[in-house]
């Protein structure tokens, strides 16, 4: 029978923090194979483990290839709209932070708030005939988080790269990103608006709702929610 897939990061700080939340917790996870091998193994009876991309877990997550995995909420709610009906939360990790925010270049003075943003959004098509851009990774979420404020005349442009240097080179005017601490958008030139704030998000475990579940799988969950001395969720959800 197929063993429970854990998909977790497969390198970076999210990995290293994953395998120690784990360490600390009873559980060894240790790469194994070369370097560049995406291969590893937990100490977990009837659980396999799978290294992925932070990005990839939660793709994977929707289509059941994986019954569970770590990834960040940022990337679930970006990914997966009405997240809850295909996965189940089963526990904040506590590392990983970081917030989605909106930012506009700081010697916008007059500029603090969405309001404000609105205002000059609506002048800067009157004058350039064309829609203020927002560049972003997080094309979902932003396009929502305006559409509740209110917010209409802008156009999100796409960023792959360093979204904080886009304003600079005047591929956009204002950025929506993840920040930690705020320095690089400081370095930037940028400020977040004071009510600039998208989604909080961490690592989180998940439980894929798509995924094959069986009362054996969800048997070896039971037992690694317990070995990881978690309080056990309501596992009917599963399959």
């Amino acid at each position: 029978m197929a063993g429970l897939k854990l998909g977790l990061p497969s390198k970076g700080r999210l990995q290293e923090q994953t395998i120690n939340w784990f360490a600390d917790r009873g559980v060894t996870i240790e790469r194994t194979g070369l370097d560049r091998e995406y291969a590893g193994r937990i100490a977990l009876d009837g659980v396999e483990l799978v290294l992925l991309s932070s990005g990839e877990i939660p793709k994977e997550l929707l289509a059941g290839r994986i019954h569970l995995g770590v990834t960040g909420q940022d990337l679930v709610n970006e990914h997966i709209p009405l997240w809850p009906e295909k996965l189940l939360e089963l526990v904040e990790l506590g590392f990983g932070y970081a917030d989605l925010v909106l930012a506009v270049p700081a010697v916008w003075v007059d500029v603090d708030t969405i309001d404000d943003l609105d205002a000059v959004a609506a002048a800067f098509r009157r004058r350039h005939g064309y829609r203020l851009r927002v560049a972003t990774k997080y094309h979902n979420l932003v396009r929502e988080f305006l559409r509740v404020q209110g917010v209409a005349d802008y156009q999100l442009v796409d960023s792959q790269g360093a979204t904080e240097g886009t304003v600079k080179n005047l591929t956009a005017e204002a950025i929506a990103d993840i920040t930690t601490t705020g320095q690089t958008l400081i370095d930037n030139h940028l400020k977040i608006l004071e009510d600039g704030l998208i989604l909080k998000s961490q690592a989180t475990l998940y439980a894929s709702r798509t995924a094959e579940w069986d009362d054996a799988k969800r048997r070896v969950l039971s037992q690694m929610l317990n070995r990881l001395n978690l309080t056990e969720r309501d596992l009917t959800l599963l399959g």
